[in-house]
């Protein structure tokens, strides 16, 4: 990533740290910071921000994608697993997407991955 696209980001990130300190339930906000967070690789904060999220938008299946992708990045996959189950129970149908988010590449190495595929893309 380029020098001045990191400092923006950076710029950013304490802006909007500044505002959930304010209002923690802001949701664009949320939805802004836990994309910086990812990536700048702070893959526990992201995590947490969307685990936030998910509070206020839970049946929205973008947020368990979101989710999916979080744990991917941290190595847990049975929770990226577990989240991503979740976002196609809510509606998710974006196949193209799972198979070539960079997010995601652990859990499409795990050999679970297959057999989900199976089940779920349709």
């Amino acid at each position: 990533m380029r020098k001045d696209k990191v400092k923006e980001l950076l710029y950013q990130k304490r802006i909007y740290e500044e505002i959930l300190k304010e209002k923690d339930d802001y949701l664009e906000v949320l939805i802004c910071l836990g994309e910086i967070y990812t990536y700048l690789g702070e893959y526990r904060k992201s995590l947490k921000v969307d685990l936030k999220i998910s509070q206020i938008i839970p049946d929205q299946p973008h947020v368990y994608y979101n989710l999916a992708c979080d744990y991917s990045l941290l190595g847990n996959i049975e929770e990226a697993f577990k989240n991503l189950k979740i976002a196609f129970s809510l509606g998710y149908k974006d196949f193209d997407s799972i198979d070539k988010d960079p997010d995601l590449e652990n859990l499409r190495k795990d050999k679970r991955y297959k057999n989900f595929k199976k089940r779920y893309f349709r």
